[in-house]
Protein backbone atom coordinates (compact mmCIF):
# COMPACT_ATOMS: atom_id res chain seq x y z
CA UNK A 1 0.00 0.00 0.00
CA UNK A 2 1.39 3.28 -1.18
CA UNK A 3 1.86 6.56 1.52
CA UNK A 4 0.03 8.34 -0.78
CA UNK A 5 -2.98 6.02 -0.77
CA UNK A 6 -2.56 5.56 3.60
CA UNK A 7 -2.33 9.28 4.33
CA UNK A 8 -5.70 9.67 1.72
CA UNK A 9 -7.22 7.10 3.95
CA UNK A 10 -5.88 8.95 7.19
CA UNK A 11 -7.86 12.43 5.86
CA UNK A 12 -10.61 10.81 5.03
CA UNK A 13 -10.89 9.13 8.46
CA UNK A 14 -10.27 12.52 10.30
CA UNK A 15 -12.71 14.37 8.18
CA UNK A 16 -15.02 11.56 9.32
CA UNK A 17 -14.68 11.98 12.81
CA UNK A 18 -14.36 15.60 13.03
CA UNK A 19 -17.71 15.37 10.82
CA UNK A 20 -19.29 13.50 13.76
CA UNK A 21 -18.11 15.78 16.56
CA UNK A 22 -19.37 18.19 14.88
CA UNK A 23 -22.93 16.82 13.66
CA UNK A 24 -23.00 15.92 17.64
CA UNK A 25 -22.20 19.42 18.47
CA UNK A 26 -25.26 21.05 16.42
CA UNK A 27 -27.49 18.34 17.60
CA UNK A 28 -27.41 19.99 20.76
CA UNK A 29 -28.03 22.74 19.18
CA UNK A 30 -31.13 22.03 17.45
CA UNK A 31 -32.12 20.16 20.13
CA UNK A 32 -32.89 23.13 22.32
CA UNK A 33 -34.40 24.90 19.72
CA UNK A 34 -36.72 22.32 18.98
CA UNK A 35 -37.78 22.05 22.84
CA UNK A 36 -37.58 25.45 23.87
CA UNK A 37 -41.35 25.31 23.45
CA UNK A 38 -41.68 22.81 26.34
CA UNK A 39 -38.29 24.57 28.19
CA UNK A 40 -40.35 27.98 28.65
CA UNK A 41 -43.03 26.01 30.15
CA UNK A 42 -41.03 24.46 32.61
CA UNK A 43 -38.07 26.47 33.67
CA UNK A 44 -39.54 29.91 33.85
CA UNK A 45 -42.57 32.08 35.74
CA UNK A 46 -46.01 31.03 34.52
CA UNK A 47 -47.96 33.91 33.24
CA UNK A 48 -46.90 35.44 30.29
CA UNK A 49 -45.99 32.92 27.44
CA UNK A 50 -44.50 35.47 25.28
CA UNK A 51 -41.75 36.12 28.09
CA UNK A 52 -41.02 32.57 29.06
CA UNK A 53 -39.96 32.12 25.06
CA UNK A 54 -38.08 35.23 25.08
CA UNK A 55 -36.38 34.11 28.15
CA UNK A 56 -35.84 30.65 26.64
CA UNK A 57 -34.24 32.62 23.48
CA UNK A 58 -31.76 34.58 25.81
CA UNK A 59 -30.61 31.14 27.43
CA UNK A 60 -30.34 30.11 23.85
CA UNK A 61 -28.52 32.99 22.90
CA UNK A 62 -26.02 32.89 26.04
CA UNK A 63 -24.42 30.02 24.06
CA UNK A 64 -23.25 31.91 21.04
CA UNK A 65 -22.04 34.22 23.90
CA UNK A 66 -19.92 30.91 25.18
CA UNK A 67 -18.24 30.04 21.86
CA UNK A 68 -15.27 32.74 22.06
CA UNK A 69 -14.53 32.29 25.86
CA UNK A 70 -14.83 27.87 25.26
CA UNK A 71 -12.57 28.77 21.65
CA UNK A 72 -10.02 30.46 24.19
CA UNK A 73 -10.62 27.35 27.25
CA UNK A 74 -10.46 24.86 24.87
CA UNK A 75 -7.85 26.33 22.86
CA UNK A 76 -5.49 26.48 25.57
CA UNK A 77 -6.40 23.05 27.50
CA UNK A 78 -5.57 21.42 23.72
CA UNK A 79 -2.25 23.34 23.54
CA UNK A 80 -1.43 21.50 26.98
CA UNK A 81 -2.20 18.16 27.17
CA UNK A 82 -3.42 17.74 23.18
CA UNK A 83 -6.07 17.67 20.53
CA UNK A 84 -7.40 14.16 21.62
CA UNK A 85 -7.38 15.08 25.25
CA UNK A 86 -9.01 18.15 24.53
CA UNK A 87 -12.09 16.18 22.16
CA UNK A 88 -12.31 13.96 25.06
CA UNK A 89 -12.84 16.32 27.58
CA UNK A 90 -15.33 18.30 24.91
CA UNK A 91 -17.71 15.41 24.75
CA UNK A 92 -17.64 14.70 29.02
CA UNK A 93 -18.35 18.40 29.58
CA UNK A 94 -21.11 18.53 26.55
CA UNK A 95 -22.53 15.59 27.88
CA UNK A 96 -22.90 16.50 31.70
CA UNK A 97 -24.29 20.04 30.48
CA UNK A 98 -27.26 17.58 29.10
CA UNK A 99 -27.38 15.30 32.16
CA UNK A 100 -27.71 18.52 34.11
CA UNK A 101 -30.76 19.78 31.54
CA UNK A 102 -32.62 16.21 31.88
CA UNK A 103 -32.55 16.45 35.27
CA UNK A 104 -33.08 19.87 36.53
CA UNK A 105 -36.74 19.49 38.65
CA UNK A 106 -39.16 22.49 36.86
CA UNK A 107 -39.57 26.41 38.08
CA UNK A 108 -43.11 25.01 40.20
CA UNK A 109 -40.18 22.80 42.18
CA UNK A 110 -37.44 25.13 42.99
CA UNK A 111 -38.27 28.28 41.90
CA UNK A 112 -35.26 30.63 40.15
CA UNK A 113 -32.69 28.02 40.59
CA UNK A 114 -34.41 26.08 37.60
CA UNK A 115 -33.44 28.76 35.49
CA UNK A 116 -29.94 28.95 36.75
CA UNK A 117 -28.97 25.76 36.20
CA UNK A 118 -30.07 26.09 32.80
CA UNK A 119 -28.38 28.81 32.55
CA UNK A 120 -24.88 26.84 33.31
CA UNK A 121 -25.88 23.95 31.83
CA UNK A 122 -26.31 25.81 28.52
CA UNK A 123 -22.56 27.93 29.24
CA UNK A 124 -21.48 24.47 29.91
CA UNK A 125 -22.96 22.91 26.60
CA UNK A 126 -21.79 25.71 24.31
CA UNK A 127 -18.42 26.36 26.01
CA UNK A 128 -16.85 23.21 25.22
CA UNK A 129 -18.28 23.10 21.85
CA UNK A 130 -15.87 24.75 19.64
CA UNK A 131 -13.43 22.17 20.29
CA UNK A 132 -15.23 19.46 17.77
CA UNK A 133 -13.97 21.58 14.83
CA UNK A 134 -11.62 19.88 13.49
CA UNK A 135 -8.37 22.19 12.48
CA UNK A 136 -6.80 21.97 8.68
CA UNK A 137 -3.76 20.43 10.34
CA UNK A 138 -5.60 16.98 11.45
CA UNK A 139 -7.47 16.56 7.89
CA UNK A 140 -4.04 17.93 5.95
CA UNK A 141 -2.45 15.09 3.43
CA UNK A 142 1.13 16.84 3.70
CA UNK A 143 3.86 15.14 5.04
CA UNK A 144 4.97 15.20 8.55
CA UNK A 145 8.17 17.03 7.17
CA UNK A 146 6.46 19.58 5.80
CA UNK A 147 4.62 21.89 8.43
CA UNK A 148 3.54 24.79 8.06
CA UNK A 149 4.01 24.19 3.54
CA UNK A 150 0.01 24.47 3.70
CA UNK A 151 -3.04 23.06 4.65
CA UNK A 152 -4.43 21.84 1.62
CA UNK A 153 -3.30 19.19 -1.31
CA UNK A 154 -2.80 21.85 -3.58
CA UNK A 155 -0.18 24.28 -1.77
CA UNK A 156 1.48 20.70 -0.53
CA UNK A 157 2.01 19.61 -4.06
CA UNK A 158 2.65 22.94 -5.90
CA UNK A 159 5.89 23.54 -3.77
CA UNK A 160 8.79 21.78 -4.49
CA UNK A 161 10.64 20.17 -1.83
CA UNK A 162 13.23 17.75 -1.36
CA UNK A 163 10.68 14.95 -0.22
CA UNK A 164 7.83 16.11 -2.94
Amino acid sequence: MSTTHTGERRVIGNVLKGSVGNLIEWYDWYAYAAFSVYFAKEFFPEGDTTAQLLSTAAVFAVGFLMRPIGGWIMGRYADRHGRRSALTLSVTVMAAGSLVIALTPSYASVGLVAPVLLVLARMLQDCRSVANTPPAPLTSPRSPHRVGAGSTRASSTSRSSPDS
